[in-house]
């Protein structure tokens, strides 16, 4: 396979991450990192050398000071039909050590990771849904864990997930039914944060991306990692367990830049540092 390359925001070409290959297309738009699954042929089954590039790209996004956040999302109108049936038929699992399925749901990214989902989010695929951040879907997306219909649990943290993102009972019924869910009703008990027209999901993504990533991003990560990782901490030890993620904020110079700013009433130029 030839060399990859990722596009910059004014078209000019760059070496992909190690681990890249034509199943992820990497896009950057400013401080924004764009990652398309592209196996339309399967609707974006996820196969082992796709969920070996996501994570490279995961680990790109984690490592760049320019870039804030990230986007998921499918190509050809479909997020992800879950794993690569025949690939599995053949042995193949599309793990990868340390990060899990899909090079995702088991080490989401430190920095924010947003899903913008067109079409099938099922089995697998909704399970990268839920090891997102926030959730764009067009309207008539749907999302599912089939699995129990196909003789599998949705192990890849669809049945951990679930129940802390919805109501226990909904959570229950979606998972034992293995039943579709459209995108609809997901937004009435707010799993979903935008709802858009059929075709605007990755570019209401790519707004809100925008609108975020405007924002310091060291304090991005940190107020993640303490509000996805502190929802069982007790709260006599919650204020100190904070301080691993926050301290490092609060004397970085984007915290100097931040304030610097406002009082120059000019906007802030971070560096991530």
């Amino acid at each position: 396979m030839a060399d990859l390359q990722t596009s910059r925001p004014d078209g000019s070409l760059q070496d992909a991450p190690p681990g890249a290959s034509d199943e992820l297309v990497l896009t950057e738009h400013g401080r924004v990192l764009v990652l398309t699954m592209n196996r339309p042929a399967a609707r974006n089954a996820m196969s082992l050398s796709l969920a070996t590039a996501i994570a490279a790209a995961l680990e790109q996004l984690d490592a760049r000071d320019d870039l804030s956040i990230g986007i998921i999302t499918g190509a050809n109108k479909t997020f992800c039909a879950g794993m690569d049936l025949k690939g599995f038929a053949r042995g193949e699992r599309p793990i990868v050590p340390g990060r899990g399925f899909a090079g995702l749901v088991r080490q989401p990214p430190r920095k924010p990771l947003i899903a913008a989902v067109e079409g099938y989010a099922l089995a697998g695929g909704f399970e990268i849904v839920l090891s997102c951040d926030l959730i764009v879907a067009a309207r008539d997306a749907k999302f599912g864990l089939p699995e129990v219909k196909r003789g599998l649990a949705a192990a890849a943290g669809g049945l951990l997930r679930l129940q802390r993102r919805i109501p226990y009972h909904l959570a229950m019924e979606l998972v034992l039914t293995g039943r579709m869910w459209p995108a609809t009703e997901a937004a009435e008990v707010h799993l979903v944060n935008r709802l858009t027209e059929p075709g605007a999901a990755l570019g209401v993504a790519l707004e809100l991306a925008e609108e975020i990533s405007a924002n310091a991003p060291l304090a991005l990560a940190a107020s993640k990692q303490v509000l996805s990782r502190s929802v069982d901490w007790p709260l006599e030890e919650a204020f100190e367990r904070q301080e691993e993620y926050v301290a490092v904020v609060r004397t970085s110079a984007d915290a100097k830049e931040g304030a610097v700013a406002f009082a120059e009433k000019r906007p802030p130029r971070w560096t991530g540092q």
